[in-house]
């Protein structure tokens, strides 16, 4: 089976800090393989890297079979690397459906068409809408992100992402700040969408973490110390040790 992301070897320092400790991992079709550790780990700087906003000292990554290492972000997008944020990147002032239009926008290689009336535009309204309906939130369409839930946002950021038709995601914390019934919604929904576009999840829920991936890998001070299936991980005495026994005690 073709890896669909391909990280070889990245490294990253910010003077003494080493972020990144040449880490390698894949991402299969088909799979969510979830990257976990403690805050500080690397994780986020990870992702950046991967997602083309920040450029590691060395190593690669390859995409699709195509070495991206060095396209910037929007390239990389439009390639079908579809990403959502741990801060939420979304226009507050700008209504649900607006959001999800001008990221169809942005898929569409159309970003000069900006003064143009694109909530107009059939095809592109078509594409938000179904992004919309697909994530729960067609009746929120004519509100305004900063009148709806924080879980909503997160629910639009997963429906922005999915207009860009993505081949595979970088979900970066998707469960933030959600309750129960929300997070149990979206890994219900997360478990559905790797079938179409495998997903790379950075989550501190591990509830969510067990439940939804076929991989995890642990990441430590930079370096990622086990990689295998939730059983694998979840008796692995040196994950325990590092991680998941501190994440245990509070719980």
């Amino acid at each position: 089976m073709t890896d669909i992301l391909d990280i070889r070897g990245i490294s990253k320092s910010f003077g003494a800090l080493k972020a990144s400790d040449d880490i390698s991992l894949t991402l299969k079709p088909g799979e969510i393989h979830a990257l976990i550790g403690p805050n500080g780990a690397g994780k986020s700087t990870l992702i950046n890297q991967i997602a083309g906003g920040l450029k590691p000292d060395s190593g690669s990554v390859h995409f699709a079979g195509q070495d991206i290492t060095s396209l910037a972000a929007p390239a990389r997008a439009q390639l079908g690397l579809g990403r959502t944020f741990q801060i939420s990147q979304l226009a507050p002032e700008m209504t649900v459906l607006q959001n999800a239009v001008f990221g169809a926008l942005g898929a569409d290689g159309r970003v000069s068409r900006f003064w143009r009336p694109v909530m107009k535009d059939k095809s592109l309204l078509e594409v938000a809408r179904s992004a919309l309906e697909r994530v729960g939130l067609n009746h929120r369409a004519g509100e305004r992100v900063s009148e709806i839930s924080h879980g909503e946002r997160r629910q639009l950021e997963v429906a922005v992402a999915l207009t860009q038709k993505p081949k595979a995601f970088l979900m970066d914390e998707p469960m933030a700040g959600l309750g129960h019934g929300g997070s149990e919604r979206l890994t219900g929904f997360l478990r559905a969408l790797k079938q179409e576009a495998p997903i790379l999840l950075v989550e501190h829920d591990m509830d969510a973490v067990f439940a939804l991936a076929d991989r995890i890998s642990v990441l430590v001070y930079g370096r990622i110390i086990a990689t295998g299936s939730a059983d694998e991980i979840r008796t692995n005495p040196l994950v325990r040790e590092a991680y998941l026994g501190d994440e245990e005690e509070h719980a």
